[in-house]
């Protein structure tokens, strides 16, 4: 664990640090503005970038195949979580976890939400039954915000409801751009966008660029105000479909060709039932995601640029993280999330685990990379703790603040963090269920019950089940997991063709 913190006072330290900032950059003018408007709350901008994998950052990848050089300076300034995790292994029910601060179990919004209706597929059993939006009455982090004079803004990918009135415009937030029910860009990358939340641009517009660009004109407008703002820049880069400017994949392409041969693919398991199986990427080669992955970094650098032409760097808090890990068993398998096990849609550590970066202005471990387990739930308690709001354990009920960790302090690092997916996953993942605590993995399969266990600190690949080795500890982390079950009445699979599928003793 880190441990090489610096000496400091209590928590609550950290809200007059964020707002009192280093007067050694400003200008006199800028100083004295400050000193005497010691209560001018921070800005925050979070940073949310679709099924980008733990490993596709180089600052958690050294082997990256990827040039991500801003997101790589930004986890050298800010906070570098190790062990950070979506709430899921797909987007939806993660992105209702973000922004609610409540596990997406809670309201059985388990799975993506499917626009289209429910995909016909060949299952053993039917999936759980689920809630397939984000409710008006869910109180998000932009209402809390906004509430206390923030202006707030959604840029990007919604996928959390179909109606209209289920928009980021009717959850808190002022501004929506891009924001709808579709889970990827519905005329793809492209200009014309087909997006009735996104005017179309000059044809052949790049939508990551556009995304940027109305992102920039906001911080512009931001700049010449009083209130704060939160800005919600939700990317729909890295998800499919895989497009990208023709001069970025051209420069990948010839970047492959240099890399030694090797397999692109190996075995990973299959329960769908057909004879066809199930290959999974262990080789950063795709040039078309390489591509993509390098606009989106070279866009969040031109962002963070812009905060600090226009003098806002020092009272922005800046958050980096994506929805789940990345697509690596199906779909084309852009990308491999090596040395982490399977991907998207996978409860393994490749599904859930992702880049986890916090860059709050002066916290005391800045430039550090911590290894405490942490989850998206945890955002909203600790983005109202950074800019001196009160906390609403109501409503962030799943998550704890981590400020403690950015001042130099701890948090209990054995605390459960539970994943259910009582799905099957379009990705080739098995509905089931995940704790984690200390360096301890349990999953259980929902077909039939087994679990499996993995000390991630000696098998990060997960490898090697250790259920049978350790039955003490498997039976520990089992009731665990099942009292959490009726903790927040999880659902399980339903019943085909006469065949019953496992549940969970009462």
């Amino acid at each position: 664990m880190f441990s090489h913190y610096l000496s400091i006072p209590k928590v609550t330290a950290i809200a007059t640090c964020v707002l009192l900032m280093s007067a050694c950059n400003m200008s006199a003018t800028d100083r004295d503005e400050k000193v005497n408007n010691p209560n001018k709350k921070p800005n925050v901008l979070f940073i949310l970038v679709d099924d980008l994998g733990y490993s596709d950052i180089a600052a958690y990848n050294e082997k990256s195949f990827y040039h991500t050089p801003n997101i790589d300076q930004l986890a050298k300034e800010g906070v570098q979580f190790t062990n950070g995790y979506a709430a899921n292994p797909v987007c939806s029910p993660s992105r209702y976890a973000a922004l609610t601060g409540r596990h997406p179990s809670r309201i059985d919004a388990t799975d993506w939400f499917h626009v289209n209706g429910w995909p016909h597929r060949v299952e053993k059993f039917n999936p759980a039954n689920m809630l397939e939006s984000m409710p008006l009455e869910e109180r998000t982090m932009a209402e809390s915000f906004k509430e206390h004079g923030y202006s707030t803004a959604f840029l990007g990918k919604w996928h959390l409801g179909d109606d209209e009135a289920l928009w980021p415009e009717h959850q808190g937030f002022d501004v929506n751009i891009g924001g709808m029910k579709y889970g990827q860009p519905p005329n793809g990358y492209f200009s014309p966008y087909k997006n009735p939340r996104l005017s179309d641009g000059p044809k052949g517009e790049y939508l990551t660029d556009r995304l940027t660009n109305e992102s920039i004109n906001l911080l512009e407008s931001y700049a010449q105000q009083e209130n704060p703002f939160f800005m919600y820049l939700s990317f729909y880069t890295v998800h499919t479909p895989l497009q990208a400017p023709q001069d970025v994949v051209e420069k990948y392409e010839g970047l492959a060709k240099e890399q030694p041969s090797s397999d692109d693919f190996r075995e990973e398991e299959q329960i769908w039932p057909t004879d066809k199986k199930r290959m999974v990427r262990v080789q950063q080669n795709h040039a078309v995601y390489a591509a993509m992955v390098n606009k989106m970094d070279t866009n969040v650098g031109k962002i963070l640029s812009k905060l600090k032409a226009l003098g806002l760097d020092d009272n922005t808090i800046v958050v980096f993280t994506s929805d789940n890990g990345g697509l690596s068993t199906s779909e084309g398998s852009p990308t491999s999330n090596l040395p982490l096990r399977g991907g998207k849609g996978w409860l393994y550590e490749g599904g859930i685990r992702v880049p986890f970066i916090i860059k709050a202005p002066n916290a005391q471990v800045n430039g550090h990379k911590i290894d405490t387990p942490v989850i998206a739930t945890d955002f909203y308690p600790t983005l109202l703790n950074l800019a001196g709001l009160s906390a609403e354990p109501k409503q962030h009920i799943d998550g704890v603040s981590l400020v403690p960790l950015l001042t130099g302090d701890s948090i209990d690092d054995q605390r459960p963090l539970y994943f259910h997916y009582p799905h099957y996953s379009n990705q080739g993942g098995f509905p089931g269920a995940a704790v984690r605590v200390g360096d301890w993995k349990l999953i259980e399969r929902f077909e039939d019950g087994k679990v499996h266990l993995y000390d991630l600190s000696l098998d990060i690949a997960e490898q090697h089940d250790l259920a049978r080795q350790e039955p003490g500890k498997t039976k520990q982390l089992k009731a665990q997991l099942h009292n959490w079950y009726r903790e927040v009445d999880a659902k399980f699979l339903n019943s085909k063709d006469g065949k019953v599928p496992w549940t969970p003793t009462k």
